[in-house]
């Protein structure tokens, strides 16, 4: 019976499914493998594509200065995920937390960088952080600095830019695994005496690490791809993976090399995705015992 009402729901499943097959398969993996097979091919002299065999591209990669820019890649994307989860935790800990009537401004809030182009809120960010911007002005005008900070077209710009970009992508995770926390927990913690650090360490971390986990994905990844961030905020002076990518393409005219370094951050990803199902599928294992 269970065999003939599966084969009856067969071809309407196939009629559910097989849109969105098509859309990935047009759209997603044609293209990818486009990009596979052009990170093979070499430059010709006008900036077209010779479709001959070689490994040059991903053999240029291993050179200093394009391993020097991974590796800042890496460590702008670690420490913005970090900020972001030690300014993103204390922050949905709050909302889970809050009234029923203060939940939902709380919430808004978080939602409301997504109403705004981001393009824009970069502009923004980059009107308050300039030497003649809104912060320094204040600083200047308080007394507390003679000159004004230096505070674009670095490193520390970028991560500002990023952490801005990125945070509510870490607070929406974050509110969605605390909301679910059992408060009756941390006060049993209490009444057995557990100091707050060690609530926090042995029984709300643990139980929330899932969202933890969800949140660093969520920040991690797309951050190694925000090249307009860098561009605006970083200027000519800080360049990341997602830049080498863009001027590859646009500027230098250089597909097959462009494509290697966009499959090489693809692994990246594919990288990051993989070791979150393997810790997180542990965690919701752990969960549901």
């Amino acid at each position: 019976m269970r065999e003939r009402t599966y084969g009856a729901r067969l071809p309407g499943m196939l009629v559910t499914v097989l849109p969105a097959a098509l859309w990935m398969l047009a759209f997603f993996v044609v293209p990818l493998l486009l990009i596979v097979a052009v990170s093979f091919c070499t430059r010709g002299e006008v900036g077209d594509i010779v479709y001959t065999f070689t490994p040059h591209n991903y053999a240029k990669l291993l050179h200093p200065l394009y391993g020097s820019i991974f590796v800042k890649s890496l460590i702008i994307s670690f420490f913005t995920t970090l900020l972001c989860l030690l300014f993103g935790y204390p922050f949905a800990f709050i909302v889970a937390t809050a009234g029923k009537r203060l939940r939902p401004l709380l919430l808004t809030l978080v939602m409301l960088p997504f109403w705004t182009n981001s393009l824009v809120r970069t502009y923004a960010m980059i009107i308050l952080l300039r030497t003649e911007g809104i912060l320094n002005t204040l600083l200047r005008w308080a007394g507390l600095i003679d000159e004004p900070l230096r505070l674009m077209y670095n490193n520390t710009a970028v991560m500002i830019g990023m952490v801005y970009m990125m945070f509510p992508f870490m607070v929406l995770p974050l509110y969605a695994s605390i909301e679910k926390l059992d408060m009756r927990l941390l006060e049993a913690a209490d009444d057995l005496g557990a100091t707050p650090l060690r609530k926090f360490l042995h029984v709300a971390l643990p139980l929330t690490k899932a969202g933890i986990l969800s949140g660093c994905l969520l920040v991690f990844v797309p951050s190694l791809a925000l090249f307009f961030v860098t561009d605006l905020m970083g200027g000519s002076k800080v360049v990341l993976m997602s830049n080498l990518i863009k001027n590859q393409f646009l500027t230098a005219r250089d597909w097959p090399f462009g494509s290697a370094v966009s499959v090489v951050l693809i692994l990246v990803m594919i990288a990051a995705i993989a070791l979150y199902l393997r810790h997180g599928g542990k965690v919701d294992g752990k969960e549901a015992m």
